[in-house]
């Protein structure tokens, strides 16, 4: 059986304040950028893998910020997405991709089902594992819970700028995408996408309709545009500018974290 992940490396979930009683529970798909050693370099270039490519830019300083600020659980995945997308379902084209953004990625072509296997039961499933069993113990005690998935996004896809500084995600559920966008405009020099620069579906997403559409918690997938949160500086920064807001959204509409 092929083994993907040598002892010595690290898990693909790293989870902290497991116990947290806040409200907020974050998690963090593309946290790290690291490559398995058995994978090599999976044939892209050193800096290809400090590109968005490889990992979600600034997101993973920017959720621990968050965390931090409330002193809640963070649940993250340190693998590169070119490994395997953990916001992809497994059975999705995108999920292990072979070219991205133009950038080919080799050790992803001609993958035998034992290779794609490993990479989703050893980095894939114990991370969503991890997730649904930590929903699991704080519905099972009553816990309010409010799922955000923290992401980050390039501020030119395809030679096309994008605009915005915040991009509130979601599908069926607008809930909390309405009420952080209501929150967030009172910033008049904050440009905030409504379902911008993506949306969220059951074809090319996983953790919000998983975790938060089919488990019926309130969850929004929080996007800022990575040339904003590049340094650890910025990254607290911006967690700390935009926590008023969680803050405030438990004010204005205690029944999302408090349900009847």
């Amino acid at each position: 059986m092929f083994k993907l992940l040598e002892r010595e490396e690290p898990p693909a979930v790293v989870i902290d304040r497991s116990g947290s009683t806040s409200p907020y529970l974050f998690v963090c798909d593309h946290a790290g950028n690291r490559i398995p050693r058995r994978l090599g370099s999976l044939g892209v270039q050193k800096e290809d893998l400090l590109r968005h490519i490889a990992w979600d830019v600034g997101a993973q300083g920017l959720a621990e910020e968050f965390a931090r600020r409330f002193d809640a659980t963070l649940v993250q995945q340190v693998y590169s997405r070119l490994v395997i997308d953990c916001n992809r379902p497994p059975d999705a084209e995108s999920s292990i991709v072979k070219v991205s953004e133009n950038t080919l990625v080799p050790g992803n072509h001609d993958l035998s089902e034992e290779a794609i296997e490993a990479r989703r039961k050893e980095i894939f499933d114990p991370y969503h594992d991890a997730i649904a069993a930590i929903i699991d113990q704080r519905l099972a005690r009553q816990q309010p819970t409010i799922l955000l998935a923290i992401h980050s996004f390039t501020p030119v896809y395809h030679g096309e700028s994008r605009p915005w500084d915040i991009g509130l995600l979601y599908n069926r559920d607008a809930r909390l995408a309405k009420l952080f966008y209501d929150l967030l405009t009172q910033d008049e020099l904050l440009c905030v996408g409504d379902n911008n620069p993506y949306s969220v579906d059951d074809f090319t997403d996983y953790t919000i309709p998983v975790h938060g559409e089919k488990r019926g918690i309130p969850h929004l997938l929080f996007e800022l545009r990575h040339d904003l949160i590049e340094t650890g500086e910025d990254q607290y920064r911006w967690a700390h500018r935009l926590a008023h807001s969680l803050e405030c959204a438990l004010e204005h509409s205690p029944e999302l974290a408090f349900p009847a």
